[in-house]
């Protein structure tokens, strides 16, 4: 079971009206995303060591409700689709006391080599290969 990541919203991530800015959202979706990696046991430093970089080609967020100052969400990560070349992980941003929904968010990844040549982790890293297609099953 992932467990969703929990993040206290910080003043200086705040704009005029002490909403959090909406850039922040796209840090939150990769700290949740790096964290859920740790969860998998394929934290990213050591993706990184064994040559695996997955870069984001798009990021998608939608804003259903502000999150404030000292509020305290829990990011939950699912990954949509994944087939050993690109990966697509959805996001759900929920306050953690009401369980309103604030926040939904897509980013799409691929996995590129050290030389940032498209790889396919069924062929070339096939134990990494088989910890995603197991989430994939289980969700």
């Amino acid at each position: 079971m992932i467990k969703p990541y929990e993040r206290l919203a910080q003043y200086y991530e705040t704009d005029q009206m002490k909403i959090i800015h909406h850039s922040n959202y796209i840090r939150w979706f990769e700290e949740a995303r790096l964290n859920f990696l740790e969860q998998i046991g394929l934290n990213y430093d050591k993706m990184e060591s064994n040559g695996i970089i997955i870069p984001v080609l798009s990021v998608n967020c939608e804003y259903r409700s502000m999150i404030r100052f000292a509020e305290i969400v829990l990011i939950q990560i699912k990954i949509l689709s994944y087939n050993g070349i690109k990966m697509k992980i959805g996001y759900e941003i929920r306050d953690k006391k009401t369980n309103e929904l604030k926040t939904i968010g897509e980013t799409s990844h691929c996995f590129f080599n050290e030389e940032y040549q498209p790889i396919s982790l069924k062929r070339e890293y096939p134990e990494v290969n088989k910890i995603f297609q197991e989430i994939m099953n289980y969700n």
